[in-house]
Formats: structure tokens, sequence, C-alpha cells
């Protein structure tokens, strides 16, 4: 299985390539209006100080401070200089500052899209277009309304394609939200059916040793034991999953038929000639499962084959199970190189299989792994735990 593309990776790079090109385009354009026998040191206050401040408000690395407040200052301190320019020494022989506008239109573009709180981000938004747009009454000569029409349509700009990627990005978490509580919705379908089964098993029991109490008292420590141990069990389970409820139609392996619904999976996916091939070791045959982690496991290898038929078409695939050096089940899915690389993925792709996989794995305290290795091939592998240790295997 292969990263969905790494086109949008590159086209990232191109994108920020293009825009420090642009930036330092822009800051030449300042500096050499800037320095002429007839400028003043007043013309180098936007070329020298408040352009670059711009860029490093803009690029200031981590979350602090905040990007609100980034914005904030940014906007003020601009429209300060602005009416500082204008009303008291215009600039005549140098720009207003095209770094530092730009710098404002991709700061503006950030803000209406990562500000969380929408009061913020459009009062924000008006104050960086408002200091975009009267920036060039800073100088007597560009003081135009031509240049303020242009400067408004690149601040409805970059305000739009701001709300555009906010509207994506809330879009996309709403997705990944609707994936994960999916996968709790079946994960808690299957606790249902375990717990339902143990304590219809634990009725019994408790019915049989009345029933035998005074007769045969011998007979009761078997049978008490085995309600413990019933009882255990279903605790266990009930305490990964005790908050999630299960609404839709359960397509999973059942319970205790793990390693027949594998070997389905893997025959499935041969059908077309794919070569694929199931490896389970014996101590993994012998290792018992709670329920939830035996559909999770169907689950993982399901999302796994299917996305190798949909990023590495024409593949070799292995489906190995095997208990690991600390006694977990170890499950990995790993393909050799694509036979034919596709320009994109066959059926498409939602970008949330990994999402759902990891939110089932951690829910029942397994980990998962996926990535590269290093020959062009992909794997996933998850860790899951076991009911008891498995005989011969380390611990």
């Amino acid at each position: 299985m292969e990263p969905d593309t790494p086109l949008p990776r590159v086209a990232r790079g191109l994108a920020a390539g293009s825009v420090i090109a642009v930036l330092t385009l822009l800051w030449l354009v300042d500096y050499v209006a800037t320095a002429n026998p007839h400028g003043g040191l007043d013309g180098w206050i936007p070329t020298l100080v408040s352009g670059p401040l711009a860029i490093v408000l803009l690029l200031a690395p981590g979350r602090r401070p905040e990007l609100r407040w980034r914005a904030g200052t940014a906007a003020a301190g601009s429209l300060a200089l602005t009416a500082w320019f204008a009303l008291h020494t215009p600039l005549a022989n140098a720009t207003w500052g095209l770094l530092e506008s730009a710098a404002l239109l991709i700061l503006l573009a950030r803000t209406a899209r990562r500000v969380e709180r929408p009061s913020a981000a459009l009062a924000l938004s008006a104050a960086l277009g408002a200091a975009v747009i009267v920036s060039p009454a800073r100088c007597v000569w560009t003081w135009d309304p031509n240049i303020a029409l242009v400067l408004t349509f690149a601040v409805g700009g970059a305000a739009g394609l701001g709300c555009y990627l906010r509207t994506l990005d809330a879009r996309r978490a709403r997705a990944m939200t609707a994936v994960r509580h999916n996968e709790r919705l079946e994960l808690a379908r299957n606790l249902h059916d375990f717990v339902a089964h143990h304590v219809t098993g634990i009725i019994v029991q408790a019915n049989a040793a009345r029933a035998i109490h005074r007769t045969s008292p011998d007979m009761i420590e078997p049978i008490l034991d085995t309600i413990a141990h019933a009882g255990s069990e279903t605790l266990d389970s009930m305490r990964r999953l005790v908050r999630v409820l299960r609404e839709e139609d359960h397509h999973g392996a059942r319970p205790g038929e793990i390693l027949t619904e594998l070997a389905r999976l893997v025959s499935a996916f041969s059908g077309d000639g794919t070569q694929a091939r199931l490896e389970i070791a014996a101590a993994a045959r012998a290792a018992r499962l709670a329920p939830e982690v035996e559909t999770s496991v169907h689950r993982v290898v399901q999302e796994a084959l299917t996305n190798v038929r949909r990023h590495a078409p024409g593949a070799a695939v292995t489906v190995r199970v095997d208990i690991d050096a600390q006694g977990r089940l170890r499950v990995e899915v790993h393909n050799s190189p694509p036979g034919v690389r596709s320009a994109a993925p066959v059926g498409g792709s939602s970008g949330f299989g990994l999402v759902g996989l990891r939110e089932r794995v951690e829910a029942v305290e397994g980990t998962l792994d996926a990535g590269p290795d290093g020959d062009g091939g992909w794997h996933v592998t998850v860790t899951l735990p076991v009911l008891a240790p498995v005989a011969g295997s380390p611990v």
C-alpha cells in the first residue's frame, strides 16, 4: 500500500517556492525605488523595517504568539505607520511597502482560515484588509483610486481564499469525526454480542450451582471459577469500550472465526490474479483473542488489502500473523512495489482509511504503524493484546 500521491506535497513545495520568489522580488522593487539620490531616510522604513517585520509575523515558528495576536499586531502597526506618513511626512520618492502589503495579504488569508472564532476572524481580516487598501496613502504619488481598487480586489481574493480553505478544513474535520464515530459504533456492537454471550453463560452456571449446591457441593467450586472467569473477560472488554454505542449493521468477522475470515479475504484478493499469501504462526493460531480484537484484525487486513488494490495494482501481498516478543498479536500486511503505477488511486481515495484503523486499534489497546519499506513497497503493522499469554511464546 502506497501513500495517496506525492503530488500534493510537490505542489505545496512549488507554491511555497513561488511565494518566496514573489516576496523577494517585491522587496527588491521596494529597495530599488528607495535607493535613489532623492530619497530620504523615511523611505527606508517600509523597506527595511515594516516589511521585514510583517514577514516575521507571518512566518513566526510555533504556535506562540497566536495567529490572532500576530494578525492584530501587523494590522495595527501598518495602520499606525500609514497614518503617520499620511499626516506628517508623505513619501515622495519611495514605494509604500510592497513587501509589507503582500505579507499582510497572506496573513489575511491565513487569518480567515485558521482563527477559530468567526467574529475574531472577521474583525482581524477586516483590519488587515483596511491596512492593505490604505497603505498607498503613505506616498504622494501613489494615492490613486485605481491603485486602491486593485488592492481592494487583492484583499477580496485573499479573504475568499481563506474562507474557501476554512470550509474545506471544516468538511474534512467532519468527515474524520464521522469515521471515528463509525469505528466506535462497530466496536460497541461487538462488545454487546460478547457481553450478551457471557452473561447468558453466567446465568446458566449460576442456576446450575443453585441446583446442585446441596447434593453435590464438591462441584460448586469449578462452576464458580467459570463464572468468575467469564465475568472477568466481560469486564475487560467493557472497560475498553464502555462509552460507545452501536446502531449500524456489522459487516466484520464474527468472534471466533478470524482465521477463517482472513483466509477468505486473502483468497478473494487473489481472485483477480494478484499474488497474495497468508502466513499464520502456530503460536498465533493458539492465541485467545477478545471479540473486539478479532474484528479489529479483520478490519485492518480488509482495509490494507483494499488500499493495495487502489494504490499498488499488481503488487504481491503477504499477510503475516504471529506473536511478538512481548506476547502480543502482531499482524502485518506488506506489499511489493506496484506492477503498474497508476496516475490516481483506483476507485478514488477518501484519505481517512488510516484514521479509522488507528482509532479502532487504539480503542482495543493496540498500536498501528504504516509506511514505506524503503524498496518501493508499503507495510501496515498492528500489535494487539491477547486474553492470556500464549504457551511457548516469550513474555
